[in-house]
């Protein structure tokens, strides 16, 4: 079983890693390639492409212009311990042990529009390049086009070394499209969050980020690899909900906070 999330955009290199262990990503040529696009624009234009923030369009200048392999835990972090958002705050990779983090490396995810896709230990310097961004990349029309195949060949390798073929899609749809389902060869299971306001169940963006990194730590945890034990899931006061999951798409529901 692999499980799938999206990166974050903020990033923490500046606490020290609580671990030693660490692996190389698989993109490597890929992502340099990307990054050498990214350095054709100027600050003015990388602010107008990501619609950030005059100083942001600065540090991420800076950043593909300082980028460079190899990587090493000197001028690089773990994955896993850079990417800092809601769903990165449900995780709380900082707490793990080092089975934890042996879980984590051989079946969690991170999909990423710049390295592809990234085990939880690979080095990564920083960045920001979203997978929705729109911009050409050599004869590809965006990002979904260059890593497509890339990404779907890579976790079907993964899927095929476990012997298992369910994938639990925890990413959001931005970064979940980067995969080829009708190329995958796993069954998808999409966990989906919602909270009860009023008589009615909705899904929150905030709460369901953070449930979707509460629902990887609860996978990790307890070394689950059947699929079937998630239904246990109960973080945060969320349940299963038999009555509104449909197929594939799992509800879980709590009342809202």
């Amino acid at each position: 079983m692999i499980i799938v999330i999206s990166p974050a955009k903020a990033l923490d290199f500046k606490t020290k890693a609580n671990t030693a262990l660490y692996s190389d990503i698989a993109f490597g040529d890929e992502a340099a390639q990307l990054v050498e696009e990214m350095r054709k624009l100027s600050p003015e234009e990388l602010g107008e492409l990501m619609k950030i923030s005059p100083n942001l369009s600065e540090l991420n200048f800076t950043r593909f212009h300082e980028w460079q392999l190899p990587f090493n835990p000197k001028n690089a972090k773990q994955a896993l311990l850079a990417f800092n958002g809601e769903v990165f705050n449900g995780i709380q990779a900082k707490t793990l042990t080092d089975e934890g983090l042996e879980f984590a490396q051989n079946h969690l995810r991170i999909l990423s529009g710049l390295y592809g896709v990234l085990r939880p230990l690979d080095l990564i310097q920083a960045y920001r390049l979203e997978m929705g961004t729109k911009k050409s990349f050599g004869l590809n029309k965006n990002l979904y086009e260059f890593w497509s195949d890339k990404v779907t060949a890579n976790l079907n390798e993964e899927l095929e070394k476990q012997g298992q073929s369910v994938l639990i899609n925890l990413a959001s749809n931005e970064y979940f499209k980067a995969i080829n389902k009708k190329k995958l060869n796993a069954e998808v299971i999409t966990p989906q969050f919602k909270q009860s306001k009023d008589g009615s169940y909705k899904m929150i963006a905030i709460f369901a980020k953070k449930a979707r990194g509460l629902m990887t730590r609860f996978i990790i945890d307890n070394d689950i690899t059947d699929p079937e034990e998630l239904k246990a899931f109960d973080v945060d006061g969320y349940f299963f909900n038999n009555e509104l999951s449909k197929g594939n798409n799992w509800v879980f529901t709590r009342q809202y906070q």
